[in-house]
């Protein structure tokens, strides 16, 4: 008996000593977790501290959207997929550090509500709905449209039944890797790139000058064009690929893809259609109001298509194709009929300034480029018979009576396939890139010459762009099967002095791919 007895005493110190211990770590794990929560709240209360004071409108929620895109990264990294031919294949390690660094640059950059006090929630949920934006800690040096962009980085889980699609932009650096990729509802056309100006955008108001130019340097606005026809443009942040703002068209007008800043930054310019009429149209918007439609002018032709302007800063140049089309299936009506012509006018009051018509009536005037000097450069798309030969790359300088074509050799301009897709002009070194995706190849030109300097072959490229760095002459092209080229232009003196030759035999276009799991689309915009 007296042993049971010391055995059940036995077990009761134990069970006391066990409910103790128990308390022991439970009170351990609570203070550590405590510490932890303030610690952590600590130290984001301090970096928020100082973020406010050279980002006055960071808000606290950055620290939540942070660790969500951690975690949603660190998620797609746990999926393996095979890695295209000569792509390292990332560890999970690396993967992990890439969603820190994505983490911690959105804590800081992303997600700065552009929505008025009154915005419609209904509104801005749609926009969280259909954009996902994926980003890395680099500057941006190009923006370009994605037909088709890898499912594992795209899909979403949509609760409202919305199917995912592959259309977005992304943004490119120096080293031509993806930079933020956000996905779009639609397949976009242009992007458009709001100037850096210095200064205040708005005039008017009395802010402190020194921090929106700093403010305005690092936040300009990408906007994003539809493919035509489309009723909606996009507002994106261009450090960070997150979606503003979406414009809705007015009433009985659609968009042609394809939009143009004012010199200071304050007026967007579109082109539309008046969907009644099938008259072209160029809508107005104030880049300093969300955008709001100030104004319309008349295009002074059917079907304005690519719009830019011109050095002055007091005039649009305005590409009218001359293509009536039949709305839903894009199918031309008018063909025998159509007036393509190049149109200069006053962005202010919406004159007609000036109105040039090339030599054959459907010499679509499509895609323009502007010089420095004000030469607009004219990428023209033939609508004729297949065997009719006509230049399909053009300048014009106001005043001229007549478009002037550049050189072909020996005038085989069939080589180019009727189609022009993409103008790109680099004024400093006096060269132009043209890139057609049917014809499979880009050419670069000589201003000066106005000679072919060579033509490379590329499958489907279309976007064009000057390279980021001015001391380097040349261009950078995209094209539909993932790839960013490079084509690097030796200048005649620089190659003649090298290989000792004489200059009409010495440029050299070096040409370097980088290939990515993706199809670039129609544009390509350096910032």
């Amino acid at each position: 008996m007296r042993k049971r007895n010391d055995d059940t005493h036995n077990r009761a110190l134990l069970s006391k000593d066990s409910n103790q211990s128990r308390r022991e770590r439970l009170t351990s794990a609570v203070m550590t977790t405590l510490a932890s929560v303030t610690g952590t709240a600590a130290l984001v209360a301090v970096h928020h501290h100082y973020r406010k004071r050279r980002q006055p409108d960071a808000s606290l929620q950055d620290y939540v959207i942070g660790v969500r895109a951690q975690w949603q990264t660190w998620q797609l990294s746990s999926s393996s997929e095979p890695q295209p031919s000569g792509q390292p294949k990332w560890s999970k390690l690396a993967r992990f550090c890439h969603a820190c660094q994505q983490a911690a640059v959105t804590w800081q950059r992303a997600y700065r509500q552009p929505y008025p006090d009154n915005a419609d929630n209904n509104t801005i949920s749609d926009l969280a709905a259909v954009h996902t934006t994926t980003m890395m800690a680099r500057p941006v040096c190009w923006v370009s449209g994605v037909a088709s962009m890898p499912k594992n980085l795209t899909a979403t889980d949509h609760s409202d039944g919305q199917s995912d699609n592959d259309f977005g932009v992304v943004g490119i650096d120096a080293n031509r890797q993806i930079v933020w990729q956000a996905t779009m509802p639609e397949r976009v056309h242009d992007i458009v790139v709001q100037p850096s100006v210095d200064g205040v955008l708005d005039t008017d108001t009395q802010y402190d000058m020194q921090y929106n130019k700093n403010n305005h340097h690092a936040h300009r606005d990408v906007v994003v064009m539809g493919r035509r026809p489309s009723e909606k443009f996009w507002v994106l942040d261009t450090a960070t690929g997150q979606v503003k703002t979406a414009i809705q068209a007015a009433n009985h007008r659609h968009f042609y893809g394809h939009a143009c800043y004012s010199l200071d930054a304050q007026r967007l310019y579109v082109t539309e259609n008046d969907t009644v009429s099938l008259d072209g149209k160029i809508g107005v918007y104030d880049a300093t109001d969300d955008y709001q439609k100030i104004a319309e002018f008349d295009a002074f032709g059917i079907g304005p298509h690519e719009l830019v302007m011109h050095p002055d800063g007091d005039t649009l140049v305005i590409a009218n194709g001359g293509i009536k089309t039949e709305r839903a299936s894009r199918e031309e009506l008018n063909l025998d009929s159509m007036r393509p012509s190049l149109v200069y006018l006053n962005r202010h009051t919406g004159a007609l300034l000036e109105q040039v018509v090339p030599a054959h009536n459907q010499m679509s005037v499509r895609h323009l480029a502007m010089h420095n000097d004000g030469r607009v450069m004219i990428g023209i798309q033939f609508q004729g018979d297949k065997h009719i030969n006509v230049p399909l790359v053009l300048t014009h300088q106001r005043g001229d009576a007549d478009f002037e074509p550049l050189t072909m050799p020996n005038d085989e301009w069939q080589r180019f396939h009727q189609y022009i897709a993409s103008v790109a002009v680099d004024s400093v070194h006096d060269l132009l890139c043209v890139t057609t995706p049917i014809g499979g190849c880009a050419a670069i030109y000589d201003l000066n010459t106005r000679q072919l300097i060579d033509d490379v072959s590329l499958p489907d490229c279309a976007g064009a762009s000057v390279l980021a760095d001015e001391k380097k002459a040349g261009f950078i092209v995209s094209d539909g099967q993932g790839r960013l080229t490079t084509l690097e232009v030796k200048t005649a003196s620089t190659a003649a002095s090298a290989a000792n030759t004489s200059l009409d035999a010495a440029w050299q276009v070096k040409s370097d791919s980088k290939w990515h799991k993706m199809s670039f689309d129609n544009h390509l915009q350096a910032l």
